[in-house]
């Protein structure tokens, strides 16, 4: 019956690591869609969003069917409480990095220049949720802790985006729209670093048995 179990958690573990991917593939698509105009950047992300929310359906039942058939002890129950919550949070980011795509053809109309910071709050975005679902898989609370430290520096990037765009304003190097969906995306990315936060963090609570937030 364990070996059974085992066999069950190390698959969740494969689709948690699956998803993970493609969250990770759709924040770096969506960043490269706000430097064109080409339209299979935005139906690639939106492709993606689709999967990933087909992945959190195959996770919750992947779940559900280790709580109801098999007999988890205390450490399990909360490995799989963790995986329901964490696949909520990649669903999130799933939907706002297409929210980020749908954005595109606005910002890369107007926009010639990648002088703003939005590509490195995109890579640090998708470092966060790389590690954050690679701490849960192999039960590392250091690298659990490290993401939850990292949005620090996201949340540094986003005022730093939000003082070139008023520089960008102020010598009215854009089109009066432009600013707002500028802020927009980096507000977006901003967000998806807090998910990642909320993953990292549900990952503590499966080592630890302590949720702080």
């Amino acid at each position: 019956m364990r070996a059974q179990f085992n066999e069950q958690l190390e698959k969740m573990h494969v689709e948690l690591i699956k998803m993970g991917s493609l969250c990770e593939e759709a924040i770096s698509i969506s960043a490269k869609s706000l430097l064109t105009e080409e339209r299979s950047f935005q139906e690639k992300v939106k492709e993606l969003e689709i999967e990933i929310d087909q992945k959190e359906s195959e996770i919750e039942s992947i779940c559900m069917r280790l709580l109801l058939q098999q007999q988890p002890v205390a450490r399990d129950l909360r490995n799989i409480s963790s995986a329901m919550k964490m696949i909520s949070d990649m669903e999130r980011i799933g939907d706002q990095a297409a929210d980020i795509a749908e954005l595109s053809p606005f910002i890369a109309k107007g926009w010639t220049q990648s002088t703003l910071h939005l590509g490195d709050m995109a890579r640090a975005a998708v470092k966060m949720v790389t590690d954050s679902v690679e701490a849960f898989v192999k039960g590392n609370l250091d690298l659990a802790r490290a993401v939850i430290r990292m949005d620090d520096e996201v949340d540094a990037l986003f005022n730093q985006v939000k003082q070139e765009i008023t520089e960008l304003i102020y010598k009215r190097e854009v089109e009066a729209s432009l600013p707002l969906d500028l802020l927009m995306a980096a507000k977006y990315f901003e967000r998806i670093g807090d998910h990642a936060v909320n993953i990292a963090e549900w990952v503590e609570y499966s080592i630890t048995g302590i949720h702080k937030k």
